[in-house]
This record gives structure tokens, sequence and C-alpha cells, in this order.
């Protein structure tokens, strides 16, 4: 619970106090002094209010011992600093919900759009460098030196973390937008653990979704996002059997999905589709509407699921892209088509991706070349995929080589 709420209460300390480092460093005090008292003393009602002023009450001590630091004249300055720490924030910012404003503080366009994106989401959501890394492909240590960088920079630049005014907020629009996908993502397919690990943050994510749509509801983009998060996390409940195992799509009990948030998705999209501004996020939520909307698998329009995959990487060029693409064309087209696109991404970039090489096995093997499938399981299992898909990949690994 701590660590799930732990970005909820940062980002009230942040919105208190002006100052990102003071509010972690508060925080991380209210979760040692949380994990000391509540073994003994027990859970509180409400431990994410508690959390919050105990961490309040630590960055007020930490400002006001600033203060009695300082010369007497900025020492007015900063009681008064102190003061303003503990009010309520009376901003007239469109922006009310504190999250979604660290968000919009924490893409500053003075950063790279990587380094945004990443600190927001080891900032605001909880999320370990490991699963940060697993969603952008990156090796671990990378990813930990682009969040320690963009940190520094905030520092040395003496970036201010101030809510952007209304007028900004469009201009900081594309990295907010990827933040938010990235947590449903993260929250949908867990990158360790259990594939369900982190539905906190499929939940938290269509939250924030759900309010950047109010909070721009002319932007078709935010739509988008909305929609594809409403669509995809409506099938989660169906991914798993009653013993934790990975279901495939075409296995799904369909019963199980949320079809509510299927038919909300696809409305908002088409409200999307008729400002005539289309966008990856749009493209990304039409698909996922044509799976949510299917019948049954056998069903399923592939083939404008495959035309649309060929529009998104107009939009995104990407590995993950052409991979989710090459899926799509097995389905309509059959593997020895979809294996040639396959062919054509750089292996490289995604190496380190389970899911790129279960696709190529699986392909394999549906083209008959057993063998080579086999080892393109093994590839995905040395990956590290969460547990979940560990199971599944070493099952189907074993199904192939028990084939041969």
């Amino acid at each position: 619970m701590i660590r799930h709420e732990g970005g909820r209460v940062l980002a009230t300390l942040v919105r208190l106090t002006g100052d990102i480092t003071v509010a972690e460093d508060a925080v991380q005090d209210a979760v040692i002094e949380a994990l000391r008292k509540w073994p003994i003393d027990g859970v509180p009602d409400k431990p994410v209010a508690w959390l919050t002023t105990v961490a309040r009450h630590r960055a007020l001590d930490v400002l006001r011992r600033e203060a009695k630091r300082t010369t007497k004249e900025t020492h007015a300055r900063l009681l008064d600093e102190v003061t303003l720490a503990v009010r309520e924030d009376t901003s007239d910012s469109m922006v009310r919900d504190d999250l979604l404003r660290l968000l919009f503080i924490c893409c500053h366009p003075a950063l790279s759009f990587e380094a945004q994106t990443a600190l927001a989401l080891r900032t605001l959501c909880g999320m370990s460098t490991v699963e940060i890394a697993a969603v952008f492909l990156v090796p671990e240590p990378t990813m930990g030196q682009r969040i320690s960088r963009a940190k520094k920079k905030i520092s040395s630049a003496h970036i201010p973390y101030r809510i952007p005014a209304d007028h900004e907020l469009p201009d900081r629009l594309r990295s907010v937008t990827a933040v938010i996908h990235a947590v449903v993502t993260a929250g949908h397919h867990s990158p360790e653990g259990s594939l369900d690990a982190r539905k906190d943050l499929a939940d938290e994510g269509v939250r924030l979704a759900r309010l950047l749509h109010d909070l721009m509801p002319d932007e078709p983009e935010c739509t988008g996002l909305l929609a594809l998060s409403l669509a995809t996390t409506a099938r989660r409940a169906a991914r798993l059997d009653r013993k934790g195992a990975v279901v495939l799509m075409a296995d799904q009990d369909r019963s199980r999905w949320h079809h509510d948030d299927i038919a909300e998705a696809a409305a908002i999209l088409d409200h999307a589709i008729h400002l005539r501004r289309p966008g990856p996020y749009q493209v990304q939520a039409a698909i996922a509407c044509l799976h949510g909307l299917a019948p049954t698998f056998a069903e399923t329009d592939w083939e404008q699921i495959a035309s649309l995959y060929v529009t998104l990487e107009r939009f995104t060029p990407t590995s993950v892209v052409r991979v989710n693409r090459v899926v799509a064309v097995a389905e309509a087209q059959g593997a020895d088509l979809a294996l040639v696109l396959l062919d054509q991404l750089d292996e490289a970039t995604v190496d380190r991706w389970h899911l790129y090489w279960s696709t190529r096995g699986e392909l394999l093997a549906r083209s008959g070349r057993t063998d080579d499938a086999a080892v393109a399981f093994g590839r995905a299992i040395d990956c590290s995929p969460n547990d979940s898909d560990r199971r599944f990949l070493v099952g189907r690994r074993d199904a192939i080589v028990g084939e041969r």
C-alpha cells in the first residue's frame, strides 16, 4: 500500500512545499515512521492521510531549520514560505488533481522527452527502475542514469517545480500522455511478479487519463488515450485462469470482459475521430476497440487491425508497433508473411523484449520450424519476463520440444 500510494502523497507534498527534494525526503521519513509504528499500533483507518500528515510535518520542520540558517534579510521571506507550505493550494490553475499537477511539472520542456517520462514514472508512480527499464526496453543501468541525470539537470539549471500556466499545458502534453500510457501499460502487463501484480497502476492510469480528457476535451489524443486505456484494461479479468496461468486472447472467456468500458471507449473514440486530427493514441484505441467488440476471436477483423497498424507505424515507427503488426498479419495472412515482416526488424532493438522472441517462436512453430521455435522461446525466457509470462513460455517451449 505504501509503495502504491507514495506518488499521491509526494504530489501533495510538492504542491505544499514547491520543492521536490524536500518533499521526497519528507515522504521517505513518513514511510520509515509507518514501518516502525504500524506493526505495533496497527494500520490507521486512513493510511494515506496519516502518511501525508507525517510527511507534511517533516517538510515543515526542514523548512523551519532552513529559515534559521539564513541571514536576517531572508529570514522573514523563508518563514513566509514555511507558512505557505502548510496551506491548501489556492492556485487558479485548471489542473486540480495533485498527481496530474506533478506530472505536468515533471514534464518540463528543459528536459529531454526520455528524461521527462522516466522521471515522472519514478517520482509519481513509485515504479522501480527495473519496471521503467522494462517498459522502455532498455537496460536497468541505462534507465537509472537517465533518471539521475534528469534530477541533476533540474538542480543545476534551477528548474522550478511549479505548476505550469494553463497556456503552457499543451506544450507538455506529448510527455504527459506518454507517461499515462506507460502507467496503464505497466499496470496491464506488470514487468515483475504476476501479470496483474500492478493493477493499481492500471487503475491510476485510467483515472489520470480521464482527468486529462476532462481537462482538455477538445484534444483528440487525450480522448484517444482514455479510449485506449478503457478498452485495454477492460479485458484484464480474463487474462489469467484460476491457477494464475496466462490465458491467450484466443482462449479468453469474453463474458469476463468489462463490456461497458469497451462501449464507452468506442463512443468517446468516435467523438475524437470527428475532430479530424488523427494521432497514434486514436489509432491504438481503434485497434483495442476492434478486439473488444469482436464477439469471438475468429470474428476479429484482423485485416482492418493489420491495416491500422500500418497507419500506426507511420505515426510511431517503433519495433514494438512492428511486432504487434506482425501478430495481426499472421492472423490475417499467415505466419510466413508475418515472419518476413519480422525479419525486417533490427534485432538489437528488441533483443531484450520477451514478447518479440515469443512472437517469433510462435510463428516459427506455425511454419513447422520447431527447432528454431524452441530456441526462440528459450531466448524469450532469458529476457527475464514476469513470473506469469515465464511459466507460460517455459510450458510453450517444453510443448514444442515434446512435439519434435
